[in-house]
């Protein structure tokens, strides 16, 4: 419990230096899309994150909302994509430029998809069928597609990858044996992932 407080009180201490956006350089918040007082919320959290990891915080979980588009697909994906493209795109510039990309793995996507046609409120809906995600990073060969869906994208076609094979995945990419058994809180052993394997064209 003592090693919980310390860690808790170092976390406070250090947090507001990482917090602070305002020392970076211009051209780095360009970059990222902070310009000015438009500042892209997604962004923020980009470069913010960058800022984490260089103080060597292991996990850091970034949400960039409004992606539900049950209605008015054609305005609202194409604000959402705006929001998050670049800093995305920066955000992986920037690790590989510190040489901090080899050593993070960086992951992006969804609970789900969504649904193959356009509702009655020109939107889409909930679809758990088919989606994906892209991972970067953290020893992942760069480039790789791994499967794909029928041309309506309604069902996977060549090579789907269930969820627990995408946990087993990210578990060998952060060097943890994703067999490993835990006990819970409750005393009840659970492996980290249940039956699932490495997408093992992402590596090598």
């Amino acid at each position: 419990m003592i090693q919980s407080f310390e860690l808790a009180f170092r976390m406070q201490s250090a947090l507001p230096r990482v917090m602070e956006l305002g020392n970076e350089p211009t051209h780095i918040k360009e970059m990222y899309g902070i310009t000015g007082t438009d500042r892209n919320k997604f962004a923020n959290q980009c470069l913010t994150a960058r800022r984490l990891a260089e103080a060597g915080v292991r996990f850091i979980e970034l949400n960039a909302g409004n992606w539900d588009h049950h209605r008015n697909l054609r305005t609202t994906l194409e604000r959402s994509c705006a929001s998050t493209d670049q800093p995305i795109a920066a955000l992986l510039a920037d690790l590989a430029a510190r040489d901090m990309l080899k050593d993070t793995l960086v992951m992006w996507g969804g609970e789900f998809g969504r649904t193959p046609r356009i509702n009655g409120n020109a939107g889409r809906d909930h679809w758990p069928n088919v989606f994906s995600c892209f991972m970067a990073g953290g020893g992942i060969k760069g480039g790789t597609v791994i499967g794909s869906s029928d041309e309506d994208g309604m069902q996977p076609k060549d090579r789907p990858v269930p969820v627990s094979d995408l946990h087993a995945t990210v578990c060998h990419a952060l060097g943890i044996d994703p067999n490993k058994e835990v006990q819970t809180p409750l005393g009840r052993p659970m492996k980290l992932v249940d039956n699932g394997k490495p997408v093992a064209e992402l590596f090598g």
